[in-house]
């Protein structure tokens, strides 16, 4: 993976003036310019193209079949209504990430359709221009170590990414779960590198998808979703050489509050055995969890994040909580880990203080690693002292 073909379409040549509370105020040449630089440190190198013409897009595309390794497009309108640029990206056949600065989602209902993401390996929308950044980044992992993609469901969003290092086994497994507050624009690519280095370390890798808000998730489902997906590892075992045995759930911000969660699910089926968890991770990790909800929403972090993922209303009690809340569910009865940086302005460290006081007390085997100066998104970094700590106490 070294060439990356970046393709604008019609209207992003006016960037930095078009609807700024919508797109921002950066201009394409600024964009470019923080693509190229971005794309160095990653060991890319990029090629840009910007048509507010159908036909011109689609000769760009053909012609980059020859030198481009992959292809990160933003189409604009095309999105939507251009089965032409569908056929081009089907037919110069590289890998592909479909990147919109809005949150199309959550716009008129014309824009929420795209015609070219089933030719797109995957499709990050809503983070603004920092979405150009994570597409290389998932490129980047991808080219490295390509997972394969398996479904544990059959809505969009229920699946996982699998890496499975070589040789027969047993492998142990780490089950990824990323963060972003459950809100639909982020996914999965947020645990990218993180995969590809336990993959590299001889871990089995299952990054896992589900439904978030914004999208059909939020409580209970998305906890659902997670119990199932983890759950399905007890079909990929047996082909994948898994080791069940030795499965460590590993979350980041409102991912490690669903890891954090994922050990204590045969505590709250203890009259119900037909629906006790076929696999339970032995061991958690949570780096920046939402530990505690009752706390993110007093707080309210991510500006009303727990509400939304519990879809409260004013006639709704306490329960959710109760069922939903890691601190509520101690003792989780699985060794945890949990790494927090006190330079976090997303989850505050004393979060995660709490929780490891509550769970040390309720005689959980809990250790926790503050790290100075770090921020809520360099403890996924694998480059960063918060993941040294980490591949220190899964060793």
């Amino acid at each position: 993976m070294r060439n990356v073909f970046v393709l604008h379409g019609p209207n992003l040549n006016l960037l930095g003036t078009r609807e700024p509370q919508i797109y921002g105020s950066t201009t394409l040449p600024e964009l470019e310019n923080e693509i190229a630089a971005e794309a160095v440190g990653l060991g890319l190198h990029c090629t840009f193209f910007q048509s507010n013409h159908e036909g011109a897009i689609i000769d760009a595309l053909q012609s980059a079949a020859d030198s481009a390794d992959a292809v990160v497009i933003n189409a604009g309108a095309l999105t939507h209504y251009s089965y032409a640029v569908y056929d081009a990206l089907v037919a110069i056949g590289k890998l592909t990430i479909e990147v919109h600065i809005s949150n199309i989602h959550a716009r008129e209902a014309w824009r929420r359709q795209s015609v070219i993401s089933p030719a797109a390996d995957h499709v990050i929308y809503g983070r603004g221009v920092r979405g150009y950044g994570d597409a290389l980044r998932r490129l980047v992992a991808t080219g490295a170590v390509p997972p394969q993609r398996i479904s544990y469901g059959t809505a969009e969003s229920q699946y996982g990414e699998l890496r499975v290092p070589a040789g027969a086994g047993p492998h142990p497994v780490a089950v990824l779960v990323h963060g972003g507050f459950w809100r639909d624009v982020w996914t999965l690519d947020l645990m990218d590198s993180l995969a590809v280095d336990l993959h590299h370390r001889g871990f089995a890798t299952w990054n896992i998808e589900y439904h978030r808000v914004g999208s059909g998730g939020g409580w209970p489902l998305t906890m659902e979703d997670v119990a199932a997906a983890i759950d399905h590892l007890s079909n990929l075992a047996p082909d994948n050489g898994l080791d069940l045995t030795d499965v460590t759930a590993i979350g980041h911000s409102a991912g490690g509050h669903l890891a954090l969660w994922s050990a204590a699910r045969p505590e709250q089926y203890p009259e119900q055995p037909d629906a006790e968890p076929d696999v339970i991770p032995q061991r958690v990790v949570g780096l920046a969890p939402v530990a505690d909800l009752a706390a993110a929403h007093e707080l309210d972090l991510g500006e009303g994040a727990a509400e939304e993922f519990l879809r409260r209303s004013p006639a709704d009690g306490p329960e959710r909580y109760a069922v939903a809340s890691p601190t509520a569910l101690l003792p989780l009865g699985a060794r945890q880990l949990i790494v927090h940086g006190d330079a976090d302005d997303r989850v505050p460290i004393d979060l995660s203080e709490k929780y490891v006081a509550a769970a040390a007390a309720a005689g959980d085997d809990v250790t926790f690693q503050s790290l100075e100066g770090v921020d809520h998104f360099a403890v996924i970094d694998p480059a960063s002292a918060a993941w040294s700590a980490v591949v220190e106490w899964l060793a």
